[in-house]
């Protein structure tokens, strides 16, 4: 293993509640990955916090009255809660014009700007751009909307920087029939302004060959698909915006006056200020993340969807590039969207069109459900190499009948029994048996083959092999028939029960990347939840040690019409 991992999750635009999309696409999968390095013993840092700067949040701001501060304080408290009510745990989660980190990103921003422009990376360029008449003001990328301009795709609703239909890059000159979203339905025109932009044909060459080395390592779609994006061609992409709300470029030039930096430019860059700003708190000396971010043995590992494909295989590795400081990810982890399931349909998950009180939304989803069941159910569904959508039934269907009837229920059997019949205690497994030792070996099996898929970022594999060993523990407790044998013969009953108790344990390590909250209570009624969680064959309680009555892991869950799935 690396000497330390950094490992970020997609830094989420503050303006607007998170939903469960949001979620599978990269803060579950990072949360699992970095609970298991840590029960595997790894130095890891988990960074996150919002990002703060940018057009839509001013346009959210120009369409409420409000300032765009107002705007993004609000979401910013708002998806930090969301986070902590699903126990996704970051080391730090801050915010890039949030005033407790404002200043230091700013700093970091503009710097990271200044190396790159010195070391002729940037192109100064007096350029068209599309201008709002009624407005008076430059149209920057997310404030105009039209249909994709390449041939083969063609959607409606492409932004001036990317169409989320086919995920690539757009030049917004070549939007057809582009309309301004300050002024809605004015058709946008064409106008002269100077901006700076980053060469990234220039780059082109030192890109593919660091991708070329990912095969065998990366999810193959979206490896390809930054792949294909060189073979095409890079186009120097404008850094700089013609709007008020961001941080300003750090040039002594007259034509500088006035912008800001690209949101997509100093987003990926709060994953180094946040590192820097927890090192501060946690070391006493905010430079110790260089350690983190230009120590070659640290492994960095991005998780994010796939909307965020083009910006973080391609240009913000082509910033890291041309700053020359900084160690380029491992791994870029990609999930695809998740949509939700409605009337057999698949939709899209939007604030304009899933109402407001649907359990898609992270804060309303938690009112009514445990944080593990979204977790588990996310992870089984999880869109690692295709889409997927949330379906309230499914959900429902798959807490009742895997959560409930495999991995609580076969808990509940056998801590129950030694609860009922044992005092609430371990009891002795001198009369342990071959069936008995079988199911141990088993489960040591188990425990290699889940940390396998993690490691590989493969979480929906990895849940799916802890689950398939609790239904083997099930058939074990179902031959081995404790409630016969307790009169037939005591002491094979007491060998299976500290069996099951040892498996037990077994189930709480597995359980822990997942659903950390049902793991901790399944540690506390064994008693056996002093210090960390540790991803090794556990030692089996001793005979004799007490256990707690047992409380219900996870509950039947009912739709929204009431009825029991």
């Amino acid at each position: 293993m690396p000497k330390r991992y950094l490992v970020t999750a997609a830094l989420p635009y503050s303006n607007g509640r998170l939903h469960v999309g949001h979620i599978a696409g990269a803060y579950v999968p990072a949360d699992i990955y970095v609970r298991y390095l840590r029960a595997s013993g790894a130095e890891v840092r988990f960074i996150c916090g919002s990002d703060d700067n940018g057009a839509a949040i001013e346009i959210s701001a120009m369409q409420e009255g409000r300032s765009p501060q107002e705007i993004c304080t609000q979401f910013h408290l708002r998806q930090k809660a969301d986070f902590e009510s699903l126990s996704i745990d970051f080391d730090i989660y801050g915010g890039t014009h949030q005033p407790e980190y404002r200043e230091m990103h700013e700093q970091f921003s503009q710097e990271f700007f200044r190396r790159i422009h010195e070391k002729g990376y940037f192109s100064k360029r007096r350029t068209k751009q599309l201008y709002d008449p009624v407005a008076q003001r430059f149209l920057p990328d997310r404030y105009v909307r039209g249909k994709c301009h390449y041939s083969d795709c063609g959607a409606p609703g492409a932004t001036g920087d990317q169409c989320d239909t086919c995920g690539r890059m757009i030049d917004p000159l070549l939007l057809i029939e582009p309309v301004s979203v300050i002024t809605p339905g004015q058709r946008a025109e064409v106008r002269e302004t100077v901006h700076w932009y980053l060469k990234l044909n220039d780059l082109e060459q030192p890109l593919q060959n660091w991708l070329e080395t990912k095969r065998g390592q990366w999810r193959v779609a979206p490896l390809n698909f930054a792949l294909g994006q060189i073979k095409q061609g890079l186009p120097e992409r404008a850094m700089t915006r013609d709007i008020s709300w961001g941080i300003p470029v750090p040039l002594d030039d007259p034509d500088a006056h006035g912008k800001v930096l690209f949101v997509w430019f100093d987003a990926p860059i709060g994953y180094v200020s946040f590192t820097a700003a927890h090192c501060a708190k946690a070391d006493g000396d905010w430079r110790a993340y260089e350690k983190w971010w230009a120590d070659p043995e640290t492994c960095i590992v991005h998780f994010i969807g796939e909307d965020n494909t083009v910006f973080h295989s391609l240009t913000w590795p082509a910033m890291m590039m041309a700053d020359g400081r900084y160690q380029l990810p491992s791994f870029v982890v990609v999930n695809n969207f998740l949509n939700f399931r409605v009337n057999e349909e698949f939709v899209k998950i939007s604030k304009s069109s899933t109402p407001a009180d649907s359990p898609v939304w992270v804060q309303e989803y938690v009112k009514h459900h445990d944080a593990d069941a979204l977790r588990y159910y996310l992870t089984a569904i999880a869109p690692e190499t295709a889409r997927t959508a949330f379906d309230e039934k499914s959900f429902a269907a798959r807490n009742d009948n895997e959560l409930v009837a495999a991995l609580g229920n076969f808990i509940n059997r056998g801590l129950s029994f030694a609860s009922k019949y044992l005092n609430n205690a371990v009891p002795g497994s001198a009369a342990q048996s071959e069936a008995d030792r079988e199911i141990v070996a088993k489960a040591d099996a188990a425990l290699q083959a889940v940390a396998g898929h993690i490691e590989r970022h493969a979480f929906r594999a990895a849940l799916e092999e802890m689950m398939a060993f609790a239904r083997v523990c099930n058939e074990y407790f179902g031959k081995r028939e404790p409630w016969k044998t307790r009169k037939t013969d005591p002491p094979a009953c007491e060998a299976t029960i500290a069996t099951c108790v040892h498996l037990c344990q077994y189930l709480a390590v597995m359980m822990y990347p997942f659903l950390p909250n049902s793991a901790a209570k399944l540690r506390r009624t064994l008693r056996w939840s002093d210090g960390p969680v540790r991803w090794v064959a556990p030692e089996p309680l001793p005979a004799g040690h007490e256990i707690e009555t047992p409380q219900v892991l996870f509950r039947m869950i009912q739709t929204r019409e009431g009825a029991k799935e």
